[in-house]
Parts: structure tokens; sequence; C-alpha cells
């Protein structure tokens, strides 16, 4: 490599100065949130204010209340079940809130409750620049056994389960709907698969054939999701590396995973119930808003977490670096997973046991992508996923 002399270099980086001033680019934050939530709209047990509240609480800045076919825009009440733990979690909620806020009646021994819509739970728990609530929608459909979830983030319209007769072509037909309420619409929003290995109902060859979808659930918090597999079935860590394969094989671009909870249970807690704060993503971006969140996602400026939080995930001259935000007495493995170009999978190319680590790409490989494990014990966990985790997204080499 030549190197210019020093007033050569001073000379030209003057004359570029004065030709163009370069703007400033806003700095960059990391922003945490979960995209995967249900409440009393749906098959949660919980009101959408208290579910926003204990994320707020738990340093979320954004959440997407995402419930099964709906988007809390109707009128709905629902009845308090007859359980001591709902009934008591009613008087907590009825206490918490007051009388004004909460709009309830008995009828026949059972008490009624009318749910906030999703603008009036939006307006309660936003606050600019530090909560943000975004419009969200699971689409759910299925074809005969097979239960086929595709979560909307940022979603302006309802979207009607359209059905299909495959998996696949039940799959493409919702997402296609999506897709074209974004390009109608002209507003962001981001479909994503959940849980594809829910009942195993999604499989490899239905993600490889599906097109326009650039996000899915790699890690979710429902605990009969199955994100490890079994001995007859891919974990979905493995089939996110060979969608990914064959998608740069075919010219598509690359899936990004996300890690969510999928929450329902809130007033149960432990592995048999799928509880919040299991699964985040962190995106950096410049700003607190549903676009500046999905524009950051969709250029990869992201990681999925179960625990472990790191300062850097980016890639710089074609080398992925990452540092962890590090905890006392805890410690860390940093594995680079990728592909070389014409191979059928993945090998690990480097592991460090430390805080830091980089690994520079060449154009022999397919992509790189960084997952990292602590040796500190999730809370909660489900399965055998016993230890915090992280995932970057997977980058290619750039000329």
């Amino acid at each position: 490599m030549r190197v210019l002399p020093l007033f050569l270099f001073s000379f030209f980086l003057i004359i570029s100065c004065t030709e163009k001033e370069t703007p400033k680019a806003k700095p960059q934050k990391w922003f945490k949130g979960n995209l995967h939530t249900h409440s009393y709209w749906s098959d949660g047990d919980e009101f959408p204010e208290v579910i926003l509240d204990w994320y707020k609480n738990h340093d979320y800045q954004f959440l997407a209340l995402s419930d099964h076919n709906t988007m809390a825009r109707e009128e709905k009440w629902i009845d308090i079940r007859e359980d001591s733990v709902y009934q008591e979690a009613f008087q907590s909620y009825l206490k918490n809130y007051g009388e004004d806020w909460v709009d309830y009646k008995i009828d026949s021994g059972t008490t009624r409750v009318k749910l906030k819509t999703f603008k009036e739970y939006s307006e309660y728990a936003q606050l600019a620049g530090e909560f943000l609530v975004i419009p969200s929608e699971e689409i759910t459909d299925r074809f005969e056994d097979k239960h086929i979830h595709m979560n909307v983030t940022n979603i302006q319209e309802m979207i009607s389960p359209k059905g299909g007769n495959s998996v696949l072509e039940t799959m493409q037909n919702n997402l296609d709907q999506v897709l074209e309420q974004r390009q109608r619409t002209g507003v962001p929003m981001i479909p994503h698969i959940n849980h594809p290995n829910f009942y195993y109902s999604i499989d490899l060859d239905d993600m490889k054939a599906l097109n326009g979808e650039r996000f899915f659930e790699v890690y979710n918090g429902h605990p009969v999701v199955h994100n490890m597999g079994d001995s007859v079935h891919i974990s979905t860590e493995e089939m996110w590396d060979l969608i990914n394969i064959d998608y740069l094989e075919n010219n598509k671009p690359l899936m990004y995973g996300l890690a969510t909870d999928d929450s329902h249970s809130y007033h149960h807690i432990g592995n048999k119930w799928s509880n919040a704060g299991r699964g985040w993503i962190m995106v950096q971006s410049d700003t607190l808003s549903a676009t500046s969140l999905i524009e950051a996602m969709e250029a990869g400026h992201f990681y999925a977490s179960t625990g472990v939080t790191l300062k850097t995930a980016a890639m710089d001259a074609n080398v992925l670096t990452v540092e962890v935000d590090a905890e006392p007495n805890v410690d860390y493995e940093i594995t680079f997973v990728g592909c070389d170009k014409g191979n059928s999978e993945t090998k690990v190319l480097q592991t460090v046991k430390g805080t830091t680590a980089s690994f520079e790409l060449d154009e022999d490989l397919l992509f790189v992508r960084s997952k990292i494990v602590s040796t500190k014990k999730q809370e909660n966990p489900i399965e055998e996923l016993f230890f915090e985790m992280a995932w970057t997204q997977p980058v290619q080499f750039r000329e």
C-alpha cells in the first residue's frame, strides 16, 4: 500500500474540506424493544396498559402489542376469570389506574371490563424520545394442522388471514398483503415470520421459497416453539444460516434474525409459561420513531439478545467488530460463523474468549455473523437455552 507524504495528505484534506462540507451524521443510539407481545385483546392475560408499564419499567424503549388478527380499534369487553389470581390482578389494576380510567361493570356476579383501544393505550404510554408504542398485528392463519403466524410491525390497516392451498402459499398470500399495504400507503412496515418450529409448521423449504421476507424469529420466548429443534428437526439458528445460503445464491437479500418474547402470561412465571423479558432486539438508530427503527433494521443495524448487551456490533472496511458491554464476574465467548462461497453449510471461523473480537471478511466468504454466549444464566429460561446470548446480523464482503 502506498503512503502519501504528510504534506500531500494535508493538502488533499484541505481541498476536500473546502470543496464541500460533509454534513455531520446524527449520533446513533441503541434502542431496546420487543416486537411480539400479547394482551387481553387476544390470548394474553393482562391489560395493555399494565404490559406497557412493565416494559417501560424494565428499560425498554419500544414495544409492539401484536395481538392475533386485531389492531385493537374496535370495542371489546372481557370477563375477569373467577380464579383468585385474576380477581386480585383486576383489583390491583383498578387501584393503580383508578375508577376514572377503568371502565367496568358487574353483571350477574361477573366483572366485565372494557379494554382500552390502541389509540388510548398508546397515548397513555408513549413519551417522546423515551418510549414508543408501535401498531402491530399477528396475522394468524392455518393450513390443515399447520400454524402459520406472521407479525406486521407499524401496520396501518388490519389484515385478515387469506389462507392458501399449502403452507408456502398461505405464507406468501399474507406476506403479499403486507407488501401491498406498504406500497400503497408509503408507510414503512415490516413483516416477520414467527416461530417456524411452533408445532413444526414451517420447514426450511417453505422459508427458502418465500419471496419478499427479510425477518424471522431466530429466538422466541414461548415454551413450546422448539427453538432448538429435536432429533428430526433443525434448530431455528441452523435454519437461519441455510436460508441465507439459499437466498444469496438466488440473489435475494439477507434474512435477519429477531429475538422476541411472544409473551402471553403475566401472572404465572416459569418455564411452562410464555413470560415477558426473555428476548428482544437492540436497534441502532438516531431517532426513536417507527420509521427510523425500521430503516435501521432493514439495513441490518440491530442485534438480537436474550440478555447479553453489546457496545459495538458493526462492520467497517470489511472487518466485523463485536464489543460486549460486560458485566462483573461474567465471562463471554464470541464466535464468528460463516459460509464459504459454493458451500452448502456454515462453519465456525473464529472463537474468542473475551469481551472484544474482530473478524476480517474476504471475497471468498458468502456471509459472516457472530454469536455471543455468556456464563450468566437467564433468570427465566426455556428449553435448554440457559445462558444469556446475543446474535448479530449476517454481513457480506463489500468491494
